[in-house]
């Protein structure tokens, strides 16, 4: 072959001499200037321009859907422009493919040959070119991804070819990537996937989730096209083939690229139902949804604000400077006069307040929902309270929300969340649960966010067995909740002294968390047994987490004492707290005060008031309940002195007191015989409207149905 550098014989024996060298590298050993005989070195220089293939049909790869082919092509263009245009795009696609093959092909050369020139590289190149070239020509690759043929010539060894063919199966994927990827780029800004985006959006769907949803759209529209080329190929195909039966010509096709003479497709069953994440959209309301969509686009104003001059300008600075107690209704009504504004003037107004003043904002943009220029839609609406509930605004929400059902306008998803969000952080368990309830009517699925806002609102209002059920939920759903909602719903439990409860958040929290072992989670374990009376198992968690590591301070010792206090297990107590001295950990404030309490339970005068000693040479501020503690003891003492001045403590501070303190500082004076000083704090708890034990209304007199009425039943 006079287009080759290099014989056969030549690269026989080159391959022979360097047969310890790598495969890769015995396919180019002979291919270096030096192995060139000198009477063929004048034949081709290395500028020497490759040759086009005659019929390359690499274009038709780049157009074809299902599979990547290099065939040759077997029509003639018989027109002069559409055969120049052919060759052009032709041209084009090699020159790309040519141009991708010896960029990869150059750096593996380049590592098999680190010691070779640049001149060297590129006479081994041209080589590896003219041989593709040459099998492009003749049809050689097939199809991309299948397995390398043997060499179709002695002057490559095969593992030569086979790196040629992995290379070019290579270029071939990028490109039909790319190719892949422009047309993806016309599907996404096509007319249908624009519009479907839109509805998405009108029915609350944004930010990632509608992304995701705009190139799964675009996707299969464009697989749909594909879908139908292929089909129209498959008709073609079909049509010609009979054409020539009828003709009496006779057609070879290969086995490989035998297409079927009949296309069926299944029959659709039913009717299409269409689901975004739970939303059924296959509902008739849905194209009623749709209608209003159309309608509202055609009613869009898309004219210009009209500018503000004059008089009218001296009003919206006069709307700018509003203070919060002012009442923009005069200047509204003034500039309305002066500017006759439509919906789009209403529009940059209020841009202009919200940049300039919040507050006027909000009292403009309130005014103008019942403007009739301003055609008030329910985006207009959920701006605001978004707004009014960030800022925890409930009367103001709930004013909205009252215009909006007197104008007939029913709240949207969007307004469902902020709603949900507000009233579990104010603590209105009841609206925030109609608010979540109305979520669901919509079909969709709660969030973690609105799921974590639900139970902090059970938290808040001392309900966490609700919050716990749907934390069940949650993880019927395969979503976690936070650590932080985990140590809510624990110290939710410890609080109301629900040792089971926190046993199972604790339990639960440990399973989705890894870093679970934590000084707060093994101490509200402890105080929620404390306050459940279960000792033992206050105790079994308490030793569990001085065997973690942690140092329990002076409010979890209190706790443990205190678990001991209701089982009167004085001398578990004891035992205690001379380990924790023999230890080094000190008592404190917390722990002294649950042991006075102790102390003026049974009766032990003296040893409490060594307590209260100790206490003050802490010099750290005693809690509120020890002076409750106090005034029990010396009231039961009849120690008539210290009960009064006890007493005056804590009737200066008896907005503090809840029904549990008062109930135990009645019966105290009672039992002291201080029956005045017991009706005056009686008095008081009917003030606070605390509810009474049915005791402590024998006791003090009153009849069996007081308090039923008019007293709260908040016990703390």
């Amino acid at each position: 072959m006079k287009s080759l550098l290099l014989s056969r014989q030549a690269i026989r024996r080159i391959s022979l001499s360097s047969s310890k060298t790598q495969p890769f590298s015995r396919n180019f050993s002979a291919a270096t200037p030096s192995s060139i005989p000198p009477s063929d070195r004048h034949l081709r220089t290395y500028d020497e321009p490759i040759r086009r293939p005659i019929s390359s049909s690499l274009t038709r790869h780049f157009h074809s859907t299902r599979e990547s082919r290099l065939s040759s092509s077997s029509s003639q263009i018989h027109d002069d422009e559409e055969e120049e245009e052919e060759e052009e795009e032709e041209d084009g696609t090699t020159n790309e493919f040519l141009s991708r093959f010896v960029w990869i092909m150059r750096g593996k050369v380049s590592e098999a040959f680190p010691d070779s020139d640049k001149k060297t590289v590129d006479g081994m190149l041209l080589l590896i070119v003219e041989k593709v070239v040459d099998e492009i020509e003749r049809g050689g690759f097939n199809k991309v991804g299948s397995a390398p043929p043997s060499s179709p010539s002695s002057e490559f060894s095969d593992d030569l070819w086979a790196t040629i063919w992995e290379v070019s199966n290579t270029v071939l994927k990028d490109m039909e990537k790319e190719r892949k990827k422009e047309k993806m780029k016309m599907y996404v800004q096509s007319p249908e996937v624009m519009e479907m985006c839109r509805f998405a959006g009108e029915i609350g769907i944004r930010g990632d989730l509608l992304r995701e949803l705009r190139f799964k759209w675009a996707r299969e529209k464009m697989e749909e096209a594909e879908f139908q080329e292929s089909l129209e190929q498959m008709r073609d195909l079909d049509t010609s083939i009979r054409d020539q039966e009828e003709e009496g010509e006779e057609s070879v096709v290969d086995t490989e690229e035998v297409q079927p003479r009949s296309i069926s497709l299944p029959k659709r069953k039913g009717k299409f139902k269409y689901k975004i994440y739970g939303l059924e959209l296959s509902d008739a309301k849905w194209g009623e949804v749709a209608d209003k969509i159309h309608e509202a686009e055609e009613e869009a104003d898309w004219r210009e604000a009209k500018p503000v001059t004059g008089k009218c300008k001296l009003v919206m600075e006069k709307l700018e400077s509003l203070e919060e107690k002012d009442d923009p209704s005069g200047l509204i009504a003034e500039w309305v006069e002066l500017l006759e504004p439509q919906r789009v003037d209403w529009i940059a107004l209020l841009d202009h307040l919200r940049e300039a003043n919040t507050n006027a904002y909000l009292k403009v943009a309130e005014h103008v929902l019942d403007d009739k220029s301003f055609r008030a839609s329910i985006s207009d609406y959920s701006k605001l309270i978004h707004l009014h509930a960030k800022e925890q605004h409930t009367e103001d929400v709930e004013r909205i929300l009252k215009k909006m059902s007197q104008n007939g306008i029913f709240p949207d998803i969007s307004i469902a969340t902020a709603l949900i969000h507000m009233y579990s952080k104010s603590g209105n368990l009841e609206r925030a649960t109609e608010a979540f309830e109305s979520l669901k009517g919509y079909g969709l699925r709660p969030d973690k966010k609105i799921y974590s806002s639900m139970i902090m609102g059970y938290v808040n209002a001392g309900k966490p067995k609700l919050g716990e059920r749907l934390m069940r939920d949650m993880d019927a759903r395969d979503m976690k909740c936070s650590d932080e909602v985990y140590m809510a719903m624990l110290r939710a439990f410890a609080q109301t002294g629900d040792a089971d409860g926190a046993a199972a958040i604790f339990t639960s929290m440990q399973l989705d968390f890894k870093d679970t072992n934590c000084f707060e989670g093994y101490s509200l374990l402890v105080e929620a047994c404390g306050r459940a009376g279960k000792a033992e198992k206050a105790k079994i968690n308490f030793d569990q987490m001085r065997a973690r590591g942690f140092k329990p301070d002076d409010k979890c010792i209190a706790n443990m004492i205190r678990a001991y206090k209701r089982e009167n297990s004085l001398d578990k107590a004891l035992r205690l707290l001379l380990q924790l001295e023999k230890d080094g950990i000190e008592l404190g404030v917390v722990t002294h005060t649950v042991l006075v309490d102790w102390m003026a339970n049974l009766g032990l005068i003296e040893e409490a008031e060594q307590l209260l000693v100790k206490i003050s040479q802490l010099g750290e501020a005693p809690p509120f309940e020890l002076q409750v503690s106090l005034c029990y003891m010396y009231s039961t003492a009849r120690n008539e002195k210290k009960t009064l001045q006890a007493l005056g403590v804590l009737e200066a501070k008896k907005d503090q007191m809840g029904p549990n303190e008062f109930e135990r500082v009645i019966t105290g004076l009672k039992m002291g015989g201080f029956e005045k000083d017991a009706r005056r704090m009686f008095k008081h708890m009917e003030a606070r409207k605390f509810l009474p034990s049915d005791r402590l209304k024998i006791d003090m007199g009153a009849s069996p149905s007081f308090g039923t009425t008019g007293y709260s039943r908040v016990r703390r």
